[in-house]
């Protein structure tokens, strides 16, 4: 090992008293609390002990050619559900009014844990499995809430959610009392304000079925009974869908 490198792992940690070390990014980032199982565990707190500028940093109250975002309309302020002023991604995940309302996020609900040594979870021997890429999530709880509106599967629907609003008097739950009747039984839901968000307008349910797509493939989400009309017979859309999340997921 050069003795350049040495030094600086043997810097890793500066002593901030007698007793109390403070860690430095180098050995931060090798702590356990990165790497499973330590992470399955980890509270917001403690995350959010080096990683809290994911929560003070905002949007730029004026782009750089002097346009105020007050006169601008991001992508997420396009539905008509969405309130509030613009804000970072993550504090439009887990501390705007919305958030807080319908949602439980935690950091470790998206962030799994990553390798800082390799891209890809496992392509190594000696490298460990079943993380997430570096320094991102796994896509598949993003597209839960972020996929396209599968109408075509849907019967009675002629089109996506917008072009059909009116024809079902923007109201979901008109349909949906009888199919999909379990429904937001996940760990990171707010289920009872999700159902009433979904009285007060379909739009609130259309905000998390279509209406943020960063996707162009819908969900599968899975499949459980119906309370009546259940077709006997399973459709081809339905085929090899599982019927109850992953655990972490369950309520």
């Amino acid at each position: 090992m050069p003795i350049a490198f040495t030094a600086l792992c043997a810097l890793a940690w500066v002593s901030a008293g007698a007793d109390t070390p403070k860690p430095v990014y180098l050995s931060a980032k090798w702590d356990p609390i990165h790497f499973k199982p330590a992470i399955e565990t980890a509270t917001d707190e403690q995350c959010l002990t080096c990683h809290r500028e994911v929560l003070e940093r905002r949007p730029r109250s004026q782009t750089i050619s002097g346009e105020s975002s007050s006169d601008l309309q991001a992508w997420y302020q396009t539905l008509g559900v969405y309130r509030g002023e613009q804000e970072s991604f993550h504090r439009r995940h887990l501390v705007t009014p919305d958030a807080k309302r319908l949602m439980d996020f935690r950091c470790n609900t998206c962030h799994q844990g990553h390798d800082p040594k390799d891209e890809i979870s496992g392509s190594a021997d000696d490298t460990q499995r079943d993380l997430t890429s570096r320094k991102s999530v796994d896509p598949e709880i993003c597209v839960m809430c972020h996929g396209k509106f599968d109408w075509e599967i849907m019967a009675g629907l002629a089109g996506d959610w917008p072009a059909v609003r009116d024809q079902f008097k923007d109201d979901c739950v008109t349909c949906h009392k009888e199919y999909r009747t379990v429904r937001h039984q996940l760990s990171f839901l707010n289920t009872e304000e999700i159902e009433e968000a979904g009285k007060e307008s379909g739009d609130s349910c259309y905000g998390c079925h279509g209406g943020r797509a960063w996707y162009a493939i819908p969900y599968a989400y899975v499949r459980r009974p119906w309370l009546e009309r259940m077709p006997e017979v399973e459709p081809d859309w339905a085929r090899g869908r599982p019927t109850e999340y992953d655990e972490r997921f369950r309520r």
